[in-house]
């Protein structure tokens, strides 16, 4: 098949120039400017995916983004899931599949660039049909800045799809003359194949913009911040319901002749035109006259319009009003619509009196303000009896609606209100805006609408086959269980059934379920789902931009970090820090290297780079007091050179960080905190001194990259260090445990503290960032003579794991207290206040069958738990559900202890030391038995040297 039905003149498409494609596996042929879905409706190709439910064939049903059915498996020119067809551009080689209701991602990377782009303006526009173009014109000649946004490839809306004249010439004419003036101008910036998915507080839009494959990035997103605002998105036509709707080749009135007029495409050879209002008159005879044979036109209102009825007259169409369409036939495509007489007094179908031979049935049911980026902005909308449908309530502060999108859909009405939309917008925006002469546009009379939802067939009395979201397969008979269920909200049964939850959003469900709801109850519509962005799908790849790969989030690195690398070292993610996770000798695995690292640090000496632990400077005349405040011990009690080690605890007293506070002066301190807790720390902290102690004079800095700190540990570390220093007095009874001095190490000025993470004797050597890798290499080489072995965190999480040192994030989860951690000495009784204390006296705190910190020793020592696993107090299982005891935070294989060993939170834990709990791992259940959290040198002795 090749083009057998495009027209032989006509549309907007560049008829010079054919474009090959594949779908299916078939070879077709299209033409520049069309969409995937026209060149397959000129193809004769109307199935293009099976529904995902009940794998029903799909047909293509409209012409824009509202489409539910047409999605397709783009394959080339690069694999992307779940495209509408009626919005794919066709380009040549371009390779497609139908799907059934889900797509394949692919296994390569996209080799395409994505932007981002921040743009202002005083008057953004959204929509470029008639009402956007003429509010665009308005503002723009008073001289404000304006953006122009529309999702199509060109500025018209519906006047590129309607044949519609202005001034009786082409109104495609005057469009063109719009847009020459608008681009010529210098404050102007048009926006085509630009979506404006997303609409947030103060002016605040995201768009995403489809540059094409060959353009230098794909797609861009925008971020708009605007002044003033005119919403000008149009609206979407309405289908209504009937048993056997979704066949293909069921579509709306409108995308039929936006096919014709837009792409030079008869979607079928002979038609029945379904309708309850007066705007698929319009397509009939467009299509009529283009030589569609119109078998009918099918209206559920008892007396027709005049106007449109003098032009069917003369073209011999055949008008069936007070009637319906209940029923389709066909297969793979409608061959059949099955009509029926209205019962008057309930304007119900009665019994089938035709079956009508067709290929295409078009259906119109009113139309759908797009109000989507409105009540995005939280704009409320209401439902309008004359129109079927949901209006904006009012318009929003800087926010203004216009044309179609406001209920307003004749073409002269819709350049009026826009360019009042305009003219206000400008005026708002501090410009003298006038509203321009405007085109004069045919004014024809209009016969109100018939609102008409759902139209029961005797044969399908329950709607099992009458769908109303395509997309999911979603039937009245699901909206009648819900509603039979006791749901009467819109918002539950929209969760119930899943309508309007696809990649559509409800534009052609979401009024329709409200209509039917209210049907089934006997009431009026009244609410409507509640409208989210993104308006249509985006790729997360579009919203990544460039910050993907190394670029996702910021990778920062210490400054030792590429001797590291020349290590061999693997690195862990700690928040965005690259750590050295462990260093593998040749021939080595991690368990046999972190072994060997292990024993180093307990036996000589190992070194740590520890640069990575947040620090955060505090000075002022209140730091004292602003501590005590957020720690749960005292810190104004510290004295200057001494450090401490400290908790601090959310409102709800659970441990939220821990870590050390050093005072370094009279009115100053350094306090240090987990690695990736720096950052959340630093705005925990600037949120209680902002919000709640604003009186406190304090100030917070961040200087964790302005320090390079290194660890050095083990019995053997003090005599590495003295080697490399000056101006230290480094035995115990001069720098004793928790103290810090300054001195020098390796020619450069440091401060170096007593502290220790692993139990055993060790000190934290600062530095100057610059100077960090120098200090290192000096500290490696002087340690030579001990066997000095640097460590990564396995090592340090083995290490404080043997001591029981807690890990807030990894042995915490946030229902944890300083109780249940067995750090009830961290807490101070003599402070009046701090972050979490009146949490502690709850009655919930106190019950004894909290979690509790302990420890776990398998009975056979050579196995070692994974982390995460549950907790049982009986050796047989009882039958479901099984009340779990806790479960393991922490769990490796010690080379001092000779075997594995782990922590846990066990219920109760403290009380259950000594005894045995289970483990299930690979289909049994391992003894395990309970003990203290501190397994090595319980008494502390070896933290001296």
């Amino acid at each position: 098949m090749s083009n057998e039905f495009r027209t032989a003149d006509g549309g907007r498409i560049d008829r010079r120039r054919p474009v090959r494609f594949r779908f299916d596996g078939q070879d077709y042929e299209g033409r520049e400017g069309d969409t995937l879905a026209s060149a397959l409706l000129a193809n004769g190709v109307h199935q293009i995916s099976t529904s995902i439910k009940y794998g029903r064939p799909r047909g293509i049903m409209a012409a824009g983004p509202e489409d539910p059915n047409a999605l397709v498996q783009i394959e080339k020119p690069f694999p992307e899931p779940m495209l509408t067809a009626t919005t794919v551009e066709l380009v040549d080689g371009l390779e497609a599949t139908s799907i059934p209701g889900q797509g394949r991602l692919s296994d390569e990377p996209d080799p395409a660039r994505y932007d981002a782009m921040h743009a202002h303006c005083d008057v953004l526009v959204v929509g470029a049909g008639p009402a956007g173009l003429a509010a665009a014109l308005t503002a723009a000649r008073s001289g404000a800045r304006v953006i122009v946004a529309d999702a199509d490839t060109e500025f018209g809306g519906a006047l590129l799809g309607s044949g519609e004249e202005l001034d009786r010439k082409p109104g495609t004419d005057w469009v063109r003359r719009a847009v020459a003036e608008l681009e010529s101008l210098p404050e102007v910036r048009t926006l085509p194949r630009t979506t404006v998915f997303g609409h947030y507080e103060d002016g605040y839009f995201v768009a995403v913009q489809h540059r094409g494959d060959d353009a230098p990035s794909r797609q861009r997103i925008w971020r708009i911040r605007a002044r003033e605002t005119v919403l000008a998105t149009g609206a979407h036509e309405r289908p209504v319901v009937f048993t056997g709707n979704d066949r293909p080749g069921t579509m709306l009135a409108a995308s039929a002749r936006s096919y014709l007029h837009r792409y030079g495409v008869l979607p079928g050879t002979r038609a029945v035109v379904f309708t309850t209002n007066d705007s698929a008159y319009a397509a009939a005879i467009d299509l009529h006259d283009a030589g569609v044979e119109i078998a009918a036109i099918v209206d559920v209102r008892d007396v027709v319009p005049t106007y449109w009825a003098s032009l069917c007259v003369e073209r011999g169409i055949t008008i069936r009003p007070d009637a319906a369409v209940v029923g389709t036939s066909g297969v793979d495509r409608v061959v059949s619509a099955h009509l029926a007489g209205l019962r008057s007094d309930e304007h119900q179908p009665v019994t089938v009196r035709q079956v009508v031979r067709c290929d295409l049935l078009l259906v119109s049911g009113g139309w759908n303000p797009a109000v989507h980026l409105h009540a995005q902005g939280r704009g409320g909308v209401r439902y309008s009896e004359r129109i079927g449908g949901y209006v904006p309530e009012e318009d929003l502060r800087s926010v203004r609606s216009a044309g179609a999108c406001a209920g307003v859909f004749g073409t002269g009405d819709c350049l009026r209100t826009g360019a009042e939309a305009g003219e206000s917008a400008a005026r708002a925006a501090g410009f003298d805006a006038t509203a321009p002469e405007l085109p004069a546009a045919k004014n024809p009379p209009v016969l109100a609408g018939r609102t008409t939802w759902l139209l029961p067939s005797p044969a399908d009395s329950e709607g099992a086959n009458q769908f109303v979201d395509l997309a999911r397969d979603a039937t009245v008979a699901d909206i009648r269980k819900a509603v039979g269920a006791g749901l009467d909200s819109v918002e539950h049964v929209k969760r119930y059934t899943t309508i309007g939850t696809a990649h559509d959003q409800g534009k052609t469900s979401g009024t329709l379920t409200s209509g039917i709801i209210a049907q089934l109850l006997g009431r009026e519509p009244s609410r409507t789902t509640t409208f989210r962005a993104p308006y249509t799908p985006v790729a997360f790849a579009a919203l990544a931009g460039r910050d993907r790969g190394d670029l996702y989030d910021p990778v920062r690195v210490t400054a030792m970090h590429d001797w590291h690398v020349q290590r061999g070292a693997p690195f862990e993610n700690v928040g965005q820090w690259k750590r050295p996770w462990y260093y593998p000798r040749p021939g080595e695995d991690m368990e046999t290297a972190v072994l060997r690292e292990c024993a180093a640090v307990r036996s000589g000496v190992g070194m740590q780079d520890v640069s990575t632990l947040g620090k955060i400077d505090v000075q002022g005349p209140d730091a004292a007091a602003f501590l005590d405040l957020v720690y749960t011990n005292k810190m104004s009690t510290l004295k200057v050179g001494r450090i401490r080690y400290g908790l601090m605890c959310t409102a709800d007293g659970m441990v939220f960080d821990d870590g050390t506070v050093m005072r370094t002066g009279e009115h100053r301190y350094l306090i240090s905190t987990t690695s990736g807790g720096a950052a959340g720390v630093l705005d925990w902290l600037e949120e209680w001194l902002q919000t709640e102690w604003p009186q406190l004079r304090v100030h917070l800095t961040s200087v964790t990259e302005q320090w390079a700190t290194i660890a050095l540990a083990g019995p053997k570390s003090r005599e590495v260090l003295a080697r490399v220093a000056t101006g230290l007095e480094l035995d115990n009874d001069a720098f004793p445990f928790m103290s810090w001095q300054d001195g020098v190490v390796a020619g450069r000025r440091a401060r170096v503290c007593r502290i220790s993470f692993s139990g055993e004797l060790a000190f934290e050597i600062n530095v100057p960032w610059w100077y960090g890798r120098e200090v290192w290499e000096a500290l490696h080489e002087a340690g030579r003579p001990f066997d000095i072995t640097p460590y990564g965190t396995e090592t340090m999480h083995v290490l404080r794991a043997e001591k029981g040192f807690p890990i807030v994030g990894q042995d915490t989860d946030g229902t944890v207290t300083p109780h249940d951690l067995g750090m009830s000495w961290a807490v101070s009784k003599k402070k009046d206040d701090f972050l979490g204390m009146r949490s502690f006296a709850r009655a919930d705190n106190a019950r004894p069958d909290r979690k509790h910190l302990v420890g776990l020793r398998p009975q056979d020592e050579s196995l070692v738990l994974p982390e995460g696993s549950q907790l049982v107090a009986s050796e047989v299982l009882p039958a479901p559900p099984v009340p779990m005891l806790g479960h393991v935070t922490s769990s490796y294989r010690s080379a001092v202890l000779g075997g594995g060993f782990s922590l846990a939170l066990v219920k109760g834990g403290r009380d259950r030391i000594g005894d045995t709990v289970y483990s299930p791992l690979d289909g049994r259940l391992v003894p395990l038995t309970v003990t203290e959290p501190v397994f090595y040198d319980k008494e502390g002795a070896r933290r001296d040297g």
